[in-house]
């Protein structure tokens, strides 16, 4: 009874999910920094400049929390980057050759949750080690192995750096840092404003961090190339996906997004304080692709 019981469970889940869809808003998501904000902006107008109602919610935490609300038919889509639902979620030691971890996850999705990977938006956002430039300088710190010789420096992670295979356990272990105080974890709105007051010596951010320039920070090599590759594309329910509207309104932005377009963005949100939404529609606006927004 409980099998059966569990059974129409879930056809009531699915039904409802895909009902969602069919008669309601297509809900796009984000995890909670400014960088995921602002692309599930552009993937939201996108949306509704091709007559889509859409659900925004962005800001709900990271990397699990989204994947189990797309998997649980929560959400409809939201950013991701390749390299972290290769070694996040998929499990997968890190590697460095784009093309297979593209490949491999896009399988493994569709394979496992039925979920669809648009093709990469253009740009990449590795993991970055950075420190204040001048503080970078006067150790003469300019790539990750040279931390191996400072174990005094306080390091501040947010949580899920910390507890990812491909965070600070791997990198710890590849580059064989041992620091005297063990890392301060915050959340990650909270780490710029932590280095810029001194409060901690060297931050795990995202290599197309606004506030890198902004602050005139310094970003550590990865000399020995420990971080995998991590292309930003959106993660889509198959079923929505099915949809020629999703598809016309997201395939173009697949090969649009420069790095440096990124960094602009993301400075214009946290540096210059412009809402999400307004950096999107000037985003879409200059790209030739003005569409409409709430």
């Amino acid at each position: 009874m409980k099998t059966v019981a569990a059974a129409a469970a879930t056809l009531l889940l699915l039904g409802a999910c895909r009902g969602r869809h069919e008669g309601g808003p297509i809900r796009v998501g984000s995890k909670n920094f400014t960088e995921q904000v602002v692309l599930g902006e552009i993937a939201a107008q996108a949306l509704e400049a091709e007559g889509i109602a859409v659900e925004r919610k962005f800001d709900l935490g990271g990397t699990f929390v989204c994947h189990r609300a797309l998997t649980a038919g929560e959400l409809d889509l939201y950013p991701e980057y390749t390299g972290t639902a290769f070694t996040a979620i998929l499990k997968e030691k890190p590697v460095s050759d784009p093309a297979r971890v593209r490949e491999d996850v896009a399988k493994e999705y569709t394979r496992q949750w039925n979920l669809h990977w648009t093709p990469p938006l253009g740009f990449e956002n590795t993991f970055a080690l950075v420190m204040r430039g001048d503080h970078a300088r006067s150790l003469g710190v300019s790539k990750i192995s040279d931390l191996a010789k400072h174990p005094e420096l306080t390091p501040g992670f947010g949580y899920e750096f910390v507890e990812r295979a491909d965070g600070y356990p791997g990198l710890s272990a590849a580059y064989g840092l041992r620091f005297a105080s063990r890392p301060r974890e915050m959340d990650l709105g909270l780490l710029y404003p932590a280095l810029e007051q001194g409060k901690v010596d060297v931050v795990a951010g995202n290599s197309t961090d606004g506030l890198i320039v902004a602050m005139g920070l310094t970003v550590l090599e990865d000399d020995r190339r420990y971080f995998p590759p991590y292309e930003a594309a959106f993660v889509v329910r198959a079923p929505v996906w099915a949809d020629p509207r999703v598809r016309r309104a997201l395939e173009p932005l697949s090969g649009s997004i420069s790095a440096d377009a990124m960094r602009r963005m993301n400075a214009a949100v946290d540096r210059d304080k412009r809402p999400p939404a307004d950096v999107a529609r000037a985003f879409l606006s200059e790209s030739g692709r003005a569409h409409a927004s709430k």
